[in-house]
C-alpha cells in the first residue's frame, strides 16, 4: 500500500516503522526536519518537509495515487483538514485522523460531523480513550501484564507471570485440561527470558515465564488461577494527573472502585470536582510524600502515574511502592524508559502509542482483520480475522487446524462462530465467517497470514 503519515511524532513514528518493515510504501510529512532525518536513517521511506495539511505539501508527498493518508499530528484541527483535503482535492480512498479533543468526538456531535458531505474522517482514533480502555481491562484482571479483548470482548487474550505458586508450572501443557476439565483455553505464546516458545503438548511451563492464553472472558479467573496464585480484586485506587486519561479512567471506575485522584493544577481540580460523582480530588504534587503517607498510600492496592510527564510519573510510581502501595501502573512515553522500568518496582509501564498503533495496524492491514494487536513492544501480534470463502477457494475453510499450513511461529488459538467462543484444537474445524485469533511470535510473517486467509478469485 501508499501510505501518507502525517506527524513524525511518538504515533507516526512507532506506526512508521511497524508499516515500514511490511513492504509499504510510506511517506512521512512533518515540520521537524530532524526528526524526519533521523526516521529516514534508520528505516526505508521517504519524507517531506512541511505542513501536512497543505496541498502543495500533499503533492510532494504523492497524494494523487496514495491508498491512504493517516494524520496524526500533536493538533486535531491539522489532522482533520489534512483529510479534507486529501479527500476534497485528490479523493484519497482512506483517511484516518487522530483526534484528542473529546468535543469533537462527543456522541452527540461525532455521526453528524465526520460524513463525506462534511469533515470526510473515514477512521477516528482517540488516544486518550484507547489508552483507557486498555488500563481499565488491567484493572479488572489483577495480576495480568496485558489484556485484550476479541470478538466484541466475549473473549480475552491474557499475559500473566507464571510464578512457583502456580499449580501447572513445573508441569506439561496437557497436563491444563485435566486441571479445568470444565474450562477450554488454549495457552498462544510463552516468553522464556525475552525468547519466544510455540507451546506444545510437552512444554513445561516456568516459574518466570510470560505466558499468552486465550479463553472466554467469564473463565480468564480460572485460567490465571493455574498459573499463579489469584490477586485480590483491587478495591483502593490512588490516580496521578487529572487529565484527559486520568479523568477518563476515574470516571469509568468510581462507581466500582474506591477512588482518589490527585492533580496538581487547581483550575483542573476544580473541573474534576465538578465533572467526578464519586471520586476524591486532591490538589497537590503525586511525588509529596506527605501527601501519600496522609492518603494512606501503604493501604491502597493500585497507583496509577497518569500524569503527561515520564520523569513525574516514574518517581512517584517509585516512591508509592517504596511507602506500601500494591501495585503500580505508569504511563511512560519513552519507550527506552518503558523497556527499562517494566517488571521491577514498576509493576506495568503503559505504553500510550503502542496501544493507539495497535489500533492503526487494525485499519491497514489487508487481510480481513477486525482487530490487531501489537505486542511485547511491536516484535508479536495477536490479530481478528474474518474468514471468507468456501473449500474451494480458501486455504482454511473446511479443513481443521492440523491440516492448515500456518508459518512457523503462528498459532490459530480460538474462534468466535455465532457469538460462540471456540478454543482452537487439532479437530478444530474452520467456516467461513469465523472470527479466528491468531498470535504470531514473529512480527515478519504477519504478511504469510495474510496471504493464508486471501480468498481465491472464484470467490469474488
Amino acid at each position: 500500500m501508499k501510505i501518507i503519515i502525517i506527524g513524525a511524532g511518538q504515533v507516526g513514528g512507532t506506526l512508521t516503522e511497524h508499516l515500514a518493515s511490511e513492504a509499504n510504501d510510506i511517506t512521512v510529512v512533518d515540520v521537524d526536519t530532524e526528526r524526519l532525518q533521523e526516521l529516514q536513517d534508520r528505516l526505508d521511506i521517504r519524507s517531506v518537509s512541511g505542513m501536512g495539511c497543505q496541498p502543495d505539501t500533499l503533492l510532494r508527498a504523492g497524494i494523487e495515487d496514495a491508498d491512504m493518508i493517516v494524520a496524526v499530528t500533536s493538533s486535531d484541527e491539522i489532522n482533520m483538514l489534512a483529510c479534507q483535503v486529501a479527500y476534497s482535492l485528490f479523493r484519497t480512498p482512506t483517511k484516518i485522523a487522530r483526534i484528542r479533543s473529546n468535543s469533537y468526538v462527543h456522541p452527540r456531535y461525532k455521526d453528524k460531523l465526520f460524513t463525506p458531505d462534511n469533515l470526510p474522517v473515514d477512521v477516528v482514533i482517540t488516544p486518550e480513550q484507547v489508552v483507557t480502555d486498555y488500563i481499565q481491562r488491567l484493572v479488572e484482571q489483577p495480576g495480568s501484564l496485558q489484556v485484550l479483548d476479541f470478538a466484541d470482548g466475549i473473549m480475552q487474550l491474557v499475559a500473566v507471570r507464571a510464578y512457583d505458586d502456580g499449580p501447572l508450572v513445573g508441569h506439561h501443557l496437557r497436563s491444563l485440561r485435566d486441571h479445568m476439565p470444565n474450562v477450554d483455553c488454549r495457552v498462544a505464546a510463552i516468553f522464556r527470558r525475552d525468547r519466544p516458545i510455540v507451546p506444545e503438548g510437552d512444554t513445561v511451563i516456568e516459574a518466570g515465564d510470560e505466558v499468552f492464553f486465550i479463553a472466554a472472558k467469564k473463565d480468564i479467573r480460572k485460567v490465571m488461577g493455574e498459573l499463579r496464585q489469584l490477586e485480590n480484586p483491587y478495591k483502593r485506587l490512588i490516580i496521578a494527573g487529572g487529565g484527559n486519561i486520568g479523568y477518563r479512567l476515574a470516571q469509568a471506575l468510581e462507581s466500582h472502585y474506591n477512588v482518589k485522584i490527585i492533580e496538581f493544577s487547581k483550575s483542573r481540580c476544580e473541573f474534576l470536582a465538578e465533572h467526578l460523582e464519586h471520586s476524591v480530588v486532591l490538589n497537590g504534587s503525586a511525588t509529596d510524600q506527605e501527601l501519600l503517607l496522609e492518603e494512606s498510600i501503604e493501604k491502597t492496592d493500585l497507583f496509577l502515574a497518569l500524569t503527561n510527564d515520564d520523569e513525574v510519573n516514574i518517581m512517584a510510581s517509585l516512591l508509592a511502592k517504596r511507602l506500601g502501595t500494591r501495585k503500580v501502573m505508569t504511563l511512560i512515553q519513552n519507550q527506552v524508559y518503558a523497556n527499562l522500568m517494566q517488571g521491577g518496582e514498576i509493576d506495568i509501564a503503559i505504553s500510550p502509542q503502542q496501544a493507539t498503533t495497535s489500533l492503526l495496524l487494525t485499519h491497514v492491514r489487508k487481510s480481513g482483520a477486525v482487530n490487531v494487536h501489537s505486542l511485547r513492544r511491536g516484535a508479536a501480534e495477536a490479530l481478528e480475522i474474518i474468514v471468507h470463502g468456501d473449500p474451494k477457494n480458501s486455504k482454511v475453510v473446511g479443513r481443521t487446524i492440523e491440516q492448515i499450513k500456518s508459518p512457523p511461529g503462528a498459532t490459530l488459538a480460538a474462534l468466535e462462530r455465532n457469538g460462540e467462543v471456540i478454543i482452537a484444537h487439532r479437530d478444530t474445524v474452520i467456516e467461513s465467517g469465523d472470527h479466528v485469533i491468531v498470535f504470531v511470535v514473529d512480527k515478519t510473517k504477519v504478511k504469510d497470514i495474510e496471504r493464508l486467509f486471501q480468498v481465491g478469485f472464484t470467490f469474488f
